[in-house]
């Protein structure tokens, strides 16, 4: 009876099973990405512990630093670099300055040490493809990250010129050429969108000066550098024990009124995804409305063919079978439509998740793992089912209670 229900009316069976999928896969993806995302930016992954910077948000020091998305709070002087390098409290820190960028890539200038003091993710060193190396803080070279380089086509060898600014301006091209000698190898990291370089290199770049001294400095016109000079965006930091994170966020945050320590970095970005719980909760109000539109049309799928139908369960009903075999059958083949919607919804969830994972990706460097499991991925397809069974409840009692005499009388 189901096989020739679905049979009959292919349709509309394959219209619900549709509408089921995209529902099924929506809930999905909104849990998994939620999940996953929440994880990738707030687990801890990144090598950092702590970001010192100057005087302000904590989230826009992290976004900047870590992340390369926010515009930099502003700059700190190269005193405060060497009092934190000295710090016994500091197992390692490497100086950040940033302000230019490579076709829309951001460039950050840096320490050698980052390829050495630091991982590229906690537990994975930095790893470069076969044939290049880490850059010559002396030499106008660079690292470039593997997403640069598959979008700009920037192979170990090649030369290229930055821009000014964090923004992409054609206009904006310096005169200095860099030469890549070395492209990392994947690290599913913000490092695969960046460019490095050494920290002199931006220190010097035609058209910037620094203030540290209060006053602008030319240093592309020099041969050395006063520290007093010197000026950096940020310090990434390796801290030497958690202890150490909550004295100096006491020391610089609390009764300090120069610099912002962000720290830890997970806990900051927390806060930021606890902010934005109001559109999760919108995201999850919408998938759930629209499973309920989806079980409504199985609803009104089966409900509408009752009519047609009435006369053929009053045939079988003559032929001895049970107002509940009949009823069962209805809902049996409301749950099987359902369950061809749950299966049909995972390639609705893989093309949403992967269109989404690339687009973080492409947007952060984040990289998003689009076959790891979420327990939605199981409870999702099940509530599915369930429901489509009981959607289908209203057109079974509709059978139960059909009249065998009245629908067997001749229509004509």
């Amino acid at each position: 009876m189901v096989r020739r229900g679905l049979a009959l009316h292919k349709l509309s069976s394959a219209i619900t099973a549709l509408s089921l999928a995209l529902a099924c896969g929506l809930v999905m993806a909104v849990f998994a990405l939620r999940e996953q995302s929440y994880q990738a930016f707030t687990g801890g992954s990144t090598a950092f512990d702590a970001v010192l910077g100057a005087r302000g948000s904590q989230l826009q020091l992290v976004l900047n630093t870590v992340f390369h998305l926010e515009t930099s709070p502003g700059n700190i002087p190269w005193s405060l670099v060497q009092a934190i390098e000295k710090d016994p409290r500091i197992k390692a820190a490497v100086p950040y300055a940033v302000g230019d960028n490579y076709r829309g890539f951001r460039i950050v200038g840096t320490g050698a040490n980052l390829f050495t003091e630091f991982e590229a993710k906690k537990g994975e060193p930095w790893r470069l493809r076969p044939g290049g190396r880490f850059f010559d803080p002396t030499l106008r070279e660079a690292v470039i990250g593997d997403f640069v380089a598959r979008r700009t086509g920037l192979a170990v060898g090649s030369r290229f010129q930055p821009y000014h600014g964090l923004a992409f301006n054609e206009k904006a091209q310096h005169e200095e050429q860099y030469l890549v000698v070395g492209v990392l190898e994947p690290t599913g990291t913000p490092a695969d969108r960046a460019v490095w370089i050494p920290i002199e290199g931006i220190f010097r770049m035609g058209g910037h000066v620094l203030r540290g001294t209060g006053e602008a400095f030319d240093a592309s016109k020099v041969v050395e550098i006063p520290d007093e000079a010197k000026e950096a965006s940020a310090v990434m930091l390796k801290l030497k024990s958690p202890q150490a994170g909550f004295t100096l966020d006491a020391e610089i945050n609390k009764a300090g009124k120069v610099a912002t320590l962000a720290f830890p970095i997970g806990g900051v970005m927390a806060e930021l995804f606890d902010k934005l719980g109001w559109m999760n909760r919108v995201l999850e109000v919408v998938a759930y409305l629209t499973v309920l539109v989806a079980a409504g049309s199985v609803l009104a799928s089966l409900y509408n063919t009752m009519n047609e139908r009435r006369r053929s369960l009053a045939i079988l009903r003559a032929l001895g079978a049970r107002r509940a075999a009949i009823s069962g059958a209805i809902v049996l083949e409301a749950a099987a439509i359902a369950a061809l919607g749950a299966v049909l919804g995972f390639g609705v969830y893989f093309a949403i998740l992967g269109g989404a994972a690339e687009l973080v990706r492409a947007r952060t460097g984040v990289v998003l793992d689009v076959w790891a499991y979420h327990r939605a991925l199981f409870a999702a397809p099940i509530g599915i089912i369930v429901l489509g069974a009981l959607a289908g409840l209203l057109p079974a009692l509709s059978a139960y209670r059909t009249d065998v005499a009245r629908n067997l009388q001749p229509t004509s």
